[in-house]
Parts: structure tokens; C-alpha cells; sequence
């Protein structure tokens, strides 16, 4: 059975934008998928990489627009100057971290329905009752927004070291177990082409 390591934040328009297509390439090929988010600016303070914040202007002005169009593309209303953004990505990391681990929810809702609070209902991602409904609304026991705090900071700790051992370097980012590697949500359709052996 085929598996995919999927490294993200929480706070990405891109992972936000790649919905749950991940999940429904999984599903047409078997494959199993385990949820790391990680800490961004740690992986790029590691690996070379820019927070949009000290980016220069060309930059950001390009990004807005490759916003604009990739959300256009997917039919998506995104909004790509959210109210609360950045904020603090480690609760909602924790709580899908304590969920992966718990089960009995949907695990791919849980993590789009988390983005989709700060990039379309421009809610605070950081926030308990925030988090506390994306957790119902996927399946799962609200209360995993408090439990498992040390654990999932380990484990959130864990998986920038991963990421970074594993040549990652942005997200969203998936890697198969047979190391090929995909960067973006625009290279989804190059990572079910390998699953089915066409890439």
C-alpha cells in the first residue's frame, strides 16, 4: 500500500487551496496518509526560506495575484488578506496532531476546515472555540483542543526535524514512501500520476 508523508502549516493559502484532493488521490489509489504540520518559519529560517513578511513587494505583489488566479481556477472565495493572519499556528496544529492520534473523525476535513476558518470565514485559528468547532465539525471530541499538549508539541517538533532531514522546504509539501517528492498544491496532479505509474 502506497503512503504519503503530507508536511504543511496551518496558515498556507496553498495547502488551503489543494482542498481535499490529497485525500481523493489517496483514496483512488489506496494510499495512506500521515498529517505532520510544522512550524514554517522554523522551516525556512532552516532551509532558505522568506516569510511573506520579509519578502520585498515584487514578491508579495505576485503572490497576491497567483492567489487571485489559483483560487479563481478552483472556485474558491478566498480572501487572500484574512483578519487573523499570521497568528500563532501551533493550537490547530496540536489539535490535529491529538486527532491523527485519537481517530474517529475525518482527519482531511478537520485540516481543510481549520484553513478554511482563517482563509474564508476569517476566523482565529489560534483560538479554542475556533479550533473546538473545526474538531466537531470533522467528528471529533472538542475536547482534543486541550488534551495531548505536550505530545503534540513534541510531535510538532518532531516534524520540522523530519522535514528538514527529508529535503522539505515549503508547503504544502508530500513525499511518498518511495521518496518522490511534490512541492505545492498545483503538483497534485504530478503525485497521482505517480501513484498510478504514469510519472
Amino acid at each position: 500500500m502506497a503512503h504519503i508523508d503530507y508536511f504543511f502549516t496551518t496558515l498556507s493559502p496553498w495547502a488551503f487551496l489543494a482542498g481535499q484532493e490529497l485525500e481523493e488521490i489517496a483514496a483512488r489509489h489506496g494510499a495512506t496518509i500521515t498529517y505532520k504540520p510544522l512550524d514554517i518559519a522554523g522551516l525556512f529560517a532552516r532551509t532558505g526560506g522568506t516569510m511573506p513578511a520579509d519578502r520585498h513587494p515584487s514578491r508579495l505583489d505576485y503572490r497576491l495575484q497567483e492567489l487571485r488566479r489559483q483560487a479563481k481556477k478552483r472556485g474558491v472565495d478566498l480572501n487572500p488578506k484574512p483578519p487573523f493572519w499570521p497568528t500563532n499556528a501551533a493550537p490547530s496544529s496540536y489539535a490535529i496532531i491529538a486527532a491523527q492520534a485519537a481517530g474517529g473523525g475525518d482527519l482531511g476535513a478537520l485540516v481543510h476546515g481549520i484553513m478554511r476558518a482563517c482563509w474564508i470565514e476569517g476566523r482565529d485559528i489560534a483560538q479554542d472555540d475556533v479550533i473546538r468547532d473545526c474538531l466537531t465539525a470533522a467528528g471529533f471530541d472538542p475536547a482534543l483542543a486541550d488534551s495531548g499538549l505536550l505530545a503534540g508539541a513534541e510531535t510538532y517538533g518532531r516534524n520540522l526535524e523530519e522535514a528538514v532531514a527529508a529535503g522539505v522546504f515549503g508547503a504544502p509539501f508530500y513525499i511518498t514512501d518511495g521518496d518522490e517528492r511534490f512541492w505545492g498544491q498545483d503538483r497534485l496532479g504530478d503525485l497521482d500520476a505517480h501513484l498510478s505509474g504514469a510519472l
